[in-house]
Order: structure tokens, then sequence, then C-alpha cells
């Protein structure tokens, strides 16, 4: 991230996000990581709508429906390590009825990684003298 702050620096550009609606509700993403951008255009997108998108805008099929994942080692996959597909997170998101233990699974995940989704705590302004 470093690297890309340092670029978008020099040329006054932003640096630029891809989580999904699934991503951030789950706080599946790195806080410092691949969260720490200027601008998150897909954030309220669930996945199926950002698998429409790219095929509006012509991305290959073989990219549409590669399986996500955050390639933290060989074969992993976000769906196994969610315990759950991303069509069952855009159910949930569409306010579905969906698996009692998937639900509660996401409401879980949600609460945890809440802190993932807060702009840092500062002190009150100082008030001077």
């Amino acid at each position: 991230m470093s690297a890309l702050y340092a670029v978008g620096n020099n040329y006054n550009y932003l640096v630029v996000g891809t989580d999904n609606a699934p991503e951030d509700y789950t706080g599946y993403f790195t806080k410092y990581g691949d969260g720490g951008v200027d601008l998150v255009p897909l954030i309220n997108l669930r996945k199926e709508e950002v698998r429409e998108m790219a095929k509006v805008l012509g991305v290959p099929d073989s990219i549409i429906h590669k399986k996500p994942s955050a390639e933290l080692w060989e074969g992993q996959t976000d769906e196994e390590e969610l315990g759950m597909s991303y069509d069952t997170i855009d159910a949930y998101l569409r306010g579905e009825t969906i698996d009692p233990a998937d639900e509660r699974n996401l409401r879980e995940r949600h609460e945890k990684t809440a802190h993932k989704r807060q702009i840092p705590a500062g002190p009150d302004k100082f008030k001077g003298a």
C-alpha cells in the first residue's frame, strides 16, 4: 500500500479500492492493506452486481467466474474461508431469509469486524487556554 500511496502522492492520484458490500459487511479485508484506500466505488455493490457490471464492461468470463481469492495460499478461496458462498451473503444483504447458522455467522463476523469500518479515533479538538 505504501508504494501505491507513494505513486499516488507523486501524481496527485487517489488510491482506489475494490472492496464490495459482502467484503465490507463481513470485514473480509485487511484494515491497513486493501482496506486502506481513498475511494471505494464498489462498496455498496453485492458480488452479483459486480459480476453484472463486469459483463457490461466486457471483462472476460474467465475472470468474472473465477472463484474470489485473497491468494493467501495456493488453492485458498474467500468462500471457503468465510464458510459460505457469496451468493448466500448477497441474499442476506438483499434481506432474504438464509440458513440460521449462516445468518448467525454473518452477524458475528459483522460485529467482530466493526473496528475495520470505523474512522480512527482522535482526541477532542484542543480548546486552548
